[in-house]
């Protein structure tokens, strides 16, 4: 399964930076609104150092790690969802989008402009979230408007997705998004298919100059007691930074960079991990000497939808999944130990994929 990430935020708040870090490519950082105008599309390997366990003990042909693809969306301005800027278009580039990153800048520079002529992260974040509350709204109405058709129609669904509807709108107008808005599972199904921007879920990366990055500063904490508000997550990166980090040619280098810095890892990496989170996913590894390779799949998922993530044909004729915890593979060392000691599991249908889980499929189409 694919995650998609949207890189989203003001104009010159640094995305096109952190999208140059994340995936390698050479998105315009310019410094000036509007440096991107078609969303640069860049797919990131997920740092995982189990893979690079999983492949010291095996020694494959080949290694094939999970992947996130991230889209570096142009800066939205105040009135893009009534199409100021390239609103929305912009906007519509969100909609395709799984999750959120919404990069919000917390330092202070006078060489890079700031759209609104000064810093202020609360203010720009509202004038995001409001953007996109308005662009709701008008999906919502349009969906209540076809609801009162069919309720001249004497449709009695429709009577109940009007009344769930009107109150999800009155929970937007009151500047609130979608994903803080309480609906029980029967009434889920009259959302389902709006596919609502602010129903995504949203990590707020604040971009912080390198002296704040470890603990924050004044900025992030006025910040983080409104992110902590609406139950969202955020982290502290440097763009800037981890340009740097991604321009050392050996893995030593970047290290000794960041134990220098006070860190244990690139910010990008703790981004993509958290996105993960975020989104409930999980990754399983298939793992032979042809080929060692990472699998998302969504957190409670069972072992033959895991299975399809593969290949359609692997959950259709499901037959068995044979399993190594992902600590037994590493303490014994190799399947065939692992098997000897008793530690490879045969599971059936009802299995729950772990994370980490090491796992062979049988089937038969």
């Amino acid at each position: 399964m694919g995650l998609k990430c949207g890189i989203v935020g003001l104009p010159n708040v640094g995305k096109s930076t952190l999208f140059n870090c994340l995936s390698n490519a050479e998105a315009l950082a310019a410094n000036y609104p509007f440096a991107t105008i078609e969303p640069n599309v860049g797919v990131v390997n997920v740092p995982d150092e189990r893979l690079s366990k999983l492949t010291e003990l095996v020694n494959p042909q080949r290694v094939v790690p999970t992947t996130v693809e991230i889209v570096d969306i142009a800066g939205l301005v105040a009135g893009a969802s009534k199409g100021e800027g390239l609103g929305n278009q912009f906007l519509a580039n969100i909609r395709d989008t799984d999750a959120i990153l919404h990069v919000v800048r917390c330092f202070e520079d006078d060489n890079v402009v700031h759209v609104n002529g000064k810093v202020n992260p609360i203010f720009d974040k509202e004038i995001i979230d409001t953007e996109l509350q308005l662009k709701d709204l008008e999906t919502i109405e349009k969906k209540i408007a076809k609801y009162q058709r069919l309720l001249k129609a004497n449709d009695k669904d429709a009577k109940r997705g009007t009344e769930v509807l009107e109150t999800l709108k009155a929970h937007i107008e009151q500047g609130k998004s979608a994903r803080t808005f309480s609906v029980e599972d029967n009434e889920r199904e009259y959302l389902a298919d709006m596919n609502l921007l602010t129903a995504k879920p949203v990590l707020y990366v604040c971009n912080v100059d390198e002296n704040s990055v470890v603990s924050g500063n004044a900025y992030t904490q006025q910040l983080a007691d409104v992110v902590a508000a609406e139950g969202a997550s955020m982290l502290f990166i440097c763009a800037q930074m981890e340009a740097e980090i991604a321009q050392l040619e050996s893995y030593d280098e970047r290290m000794e960079f960041l134990e220098a810095m006070g860190l244990h890892e690139p910010g990008i990496s703790k981004l993509i991990r958290e996105s993960y989170r975020m989104l409930q996913l999980i990754t399983y590894f298939t793992a032979g000497v042809k080929e060692v390779r990472a699998w998302t799949i969504t957190q409670g998922m069972k072992a033959p939808q895991a299975a399809g993530v593969i290949h359609s044909d692997f959950e259709r004729g499901f037959i068995r999944a044979e399993v190594i915890g992902y600590q037994d593979y590493v303490q014994y060392g190799s399947e065939a130990a692992t098997r000897e000691a008793g530690k490879l599991r045969v599971e059936g249908k009802e299995y729950v994929v772990h994370d980490g889980d090491v796992m062979h499929f049988r089937f038969n189409v």
